[in-house]
């Protein structure tokens, strides 16, 4: 296999909206993330992925592009970016875009000229059809709720939109979509940014019959017919050739309803496509059949081990892959697998870290998921701003799926907004992240959870993280070594080896809230712990206290 340098680096997310406020508005900007690059530069990370900063009318928090070739006001200035540019660059740190090439805004030009009539030169830039019977073109929901089309009094026809009606799905079939979608591509690239991050690019290519769905379905379930098109394959190849090629950079994406042979081909280790991408069945192993995310459901730790080692196997030599417990879509990890009481929370966040960032792919790290930030304490349904939450709410209450009650304690556990909860700096004034009214409340347990307190103190889960990333880039076998599973069926523990030549790694992680007992296997009984969350030499490895960890060296 050809070593890419990418396969070495860790990713770290800044969702920009709740990085850092620069300018007292309370909105997080492009300045602000300037002025906080040393930071990541200590934490050790190579490659910062922004979520989008272009401009937006912000239905979807930016991921509804209005001019790919613009920076949202609230954020800065093109000035700005530039000089947050070189400023990583001179730190030999690398940026790497959000591209949102499935859909735009409904304020893009272009959607402005499809929308005037049907012989409009942009109308095939989207995607337009009749009714059926007086109804939608077929059953598809968006995934934030709701039918996939909306009809447009102006055009005549409905349009497509797997996401808010406010999100246009553009027709990847019309070359000339594609040849606009690679020159903005080719323009940013010549600007000096270093790879891409595809968002849902596994619905670009849709089935031209729009076949209809299982009844009753959501976007979620959609995404079984809207994925990975007959089509994706071809256009991801043309993408390469056409632009990804001719620069060194990283490509992941985002691939919803991905299966692991269609992963083999996103992320193959030729090369003909992109470095890797997301997969996201591990997400969905404490979701419910008829909810989908919405639930409250617990973990159950068996089924995670067998999906993620189903995934690290498969991939063995075929493709690349990566690693992620959280993003801005997904609530905090500390809260939802972990523990967030102030007893358990450090640890459990690093033994979710230890457990993750040992394994084989690329890690992700998600801004505050360093320092053990968790979920908001949310009191009502009225602060939810994230429109993923709010229509979701309204429609499982409104079809009687979910108790009001149930469905706002689902909320409180899943949605997105516990992600996009202000950076939490310092236990100053606002976190640390606003002079102003932040845009989004600060979790009040920022007094304690912080960057500038966990800085200050050496066994903080920041130097854990930090040490991870350390070990990654002087360890082969952490990148390249093969990855085995022990005690599939255990519920508390996950225990996997990793093997490279002679070098062998062995991991083991208490999911649980109690002490377990484990036998070490002979060959690591004399090992040396390469990190650890607690005394292994005063407690032992075979007696592994609550959310324990530790990796030994044979």
């Amino acid at each position: 296999m050809e070593k890419k340098w990418w396969q070495k680096s860790v990713v770290y997310q800044v969702y920009p909206r709740s990085f850092q406020d620069s300018d007292g508005d309370g909105i997080g900007d492009i300045p602000g993330i300037t002025r906080r690059l040393p930071y990541l530069k200590e934490l050790g990370v190579d490659v910062i992925w922004l979520s989008p900063v272009y401009e937006s009318p912000n239905d979807d928090n930016g991921y509804d592009i209005s001019n790919y070739r613009g920076i949202m006001k609230e954020f800065g200035t093109m000035e700005d970016f530039d000089r947050m540019l070189d400023r990583a660059h001179e730190l030999g740190l690398k940026i790497v875009m959000d591209l949102v090439v499935n859909h735009t805004s409904d304020e893009h030009a272009w959607f402005a000229e499809s929308r005037k009539s049907k012989d409009n030169p942009y109308r095939d830039y989207y995607i337009w059809r009749d009714g059926k019977d007086g109804k939608e073109p077929n059953n598809w929901g968006s995934c934030f709720g709701g039918s996939a089309w909306q009809y447009d009094e102006t055009a005549g026809q409905y349009y497509l939109h797997l996401f808010s009606k406010k999100q246009p799905d553009l027709n990847w079939d019309n070359p000339k979509v594609r040849d606009e979608v690679f020159d903005m591509m080719d323009w940013w690239l010549k600007k000096g940014i270093d790879g891409f991050r595809m968002d849902v690019i596994s619905l670009i290519s849709k089935d031209q019959s729009f076949p209809d769905g299982k009844p009753e379905s959501t976007g979620y379930t959609d995404f079984n017919v809207a994925a990975n098109g007959a089509r994706v394959h071809e256009y991801l190849q043309e993408m390469n050739r056409r632009v990804l090629s001719k620069y060194d950079l990283v490509t992941v994406g985002e691939c919803s309803g991905v299966t692991l042979e269609e992963a083999k081909k996103y992320g193959n280790l030729e090369g003909t496509e992109l470095s890797m991408c997301f997969q996201f069945e591990h997400m969905g192993v404490d979701s419910d059949p008829v909810t989908g995310k919405w639930t409250t459901k617990k973990l159950e730790l068996p089924k995670l081990k067998e999906v993620l080692t189903r995934w690290e196997k498969g991939l063995e030599g075929i493709a690349w892959n990566s690693l992620f417990w959280d993003n801005h879509d997904q609530p905090r990890i500390v809260s939802r697998w972990g523990c967030d009481a102030p007893e358990y929370r450090e640890r459990s966040a690093k033994m979710l870290a230890i457990c993750l960032h040992m394994m084989k792919g690329t890690p992700y790290i998600y801004q505050g998921e360093e320092i053990g930030m968790t979920n908001y304490p949310w009191k009502d349904v009225s602060e939810f701003q994230d429109i993923d939450s709010v229509n979701n709410y309204k429609e499982i209450v409104k079809k009687g799926i979910m108790t009001p009650e149930d469905a706002f304690r689902a909320l409180k556990a899943k949605s997105r907004d516990n992600a996009r909860t202000p950076m939490q700096w310092d236990a100053g004034k606002n976190a640390g992240f606003s002079d102003g009214t932040p845009w989004m409340a600060v979790n009040p347990n920022y007094t304690a959870v912080n960057a500038e307190e966990a800085l200050a103190r050496k066994d903080s889960v920041f130097y854990t993280y930090q040490k991870l990333i350390a070990l990654r880039k002087q360890m082969d076998v952490i990148v390249y070594g093969d990855y085995n599973l022990l005690l599939p069926e255990d519920e508390n523990l996950w225990v996997y080896t990793r093997t490279l030549g002679e070098e062998k790694l062995l991991v083991v992680c208490n999911f649980s809230g109690k002490t377990v007992s484990f036998d070490v296997p002979e060959a690591f009984a004399a090992g040396e712990a390469l990190i650890e969350n607690y005394d292994t030499a005063g407690e032992g490895l075979s007696c592994i206290p609550p959310y324990g960890a530790y990796v030994l060296k044979a």
